[in-house]
């Protein structure tokens, strides 16, 4: 089993989680539930990304692309987090 084998498999189970996730995202029992998935898919992205970059043996391009993607993310996950906590503790 060559490398490139090995990365497209890795892709592929990527891919499935990240469906899997997409189903917690649409029918999650609760908000945090969706939050979660959105993390986990967020998390897969960057993985898959930097996969796809060894697949075409353009790793340095793809990594940076992925980093953008991180912040992005984690970014829009805070606030949504913070829209969704609400305001916090108002009686201080």
């Amino acid at each position: 089993m060559t490398m490139d084998n090995f990365f497209m498999l890795l892709i592929f189970g990527l891919v499935i989680v990240i469906f899997i996730m997409l189903f917690r995202v649409f029918k999650g029992p609760s908000v945090y539930d969706r939050l979660n998935g959105l993390g986990v898919i967020g998390t897969d992205t960057i993985l898959l990304l930097v996969l796809i970059g060894y697949v075409n043996k353009r790793p340095d391009m793809y990594v940076d692309i992925s980093i953008s993607y991180a912040i992005l993310g984690f970014i829009s996950l805070v606030v949504i987090a913070k829209y969704i906590g609400g305001k916090g503790d108002i009686n201080k």
